[in-house]
């Protein structure tokens, strides 16, 4: 047999805590915005999006020339660009003599703040022992 007054008791002890929300607790008319959060820009190189491009393209050609050609074929090289944020892998890499040059084909990946990418790219040695990039094209 249940007590008469079980509902009542029942009801009170789910409205009650409820009462406090309306009785002075937060007062929207008192918010104000909340001078503690900060919020700031990344810092910016100052580069266009073809200005990171050419500085990695540089990156990478300098990895190709100074790579291993048999390691580099059997295993990526890995790349980073420090003063881009951008890095990658090289891999794929064939040296072979065209057009009376020293040249290495190669795929690389990018990644960098504008997305990540796939690269065929073809370096070769010219006179006086420099390296140039004769092909650097998205794949």
């Amino acid at each position: 047999m249940r007590k008469p007054g079980w509902k009542a008791s029942v009801l009170l002890a789910a409205v009650l805590p409820l009462s406090a929300c309306g009785s002075g607790g937060f007062d929207m008319s008192k918010a104000d915005i909340d001078q503690s959060a900060m919020t700031g820009a990344l810092p910016t190189s100052g580069k266009t999006p073809d200005a990171v491009r050419a500085a990695d393209e540089t990156t990478i050609r300098n990895a190709v020339s100074s790579a291993n050609p048999e390691q580099a074929r059997l295993q990526p090289l890995a790349w980073a660009n420090s003063d881009t944020g951008s890095r990658g892998a090289i891999s794929s890499m064939i040296e072979k003599q065209e057009d009376g040059l020293l040249c290495r084909k190669f795929t690389a990946s990018r990644e960098s703040f504008d997305g990540v990418g796939l690269y065929a790219g073809d370096a070769c040695k010219g006179d006086g022992g420099t390296w140039f990039m004769r092909t650097f094209k998205p794949l």
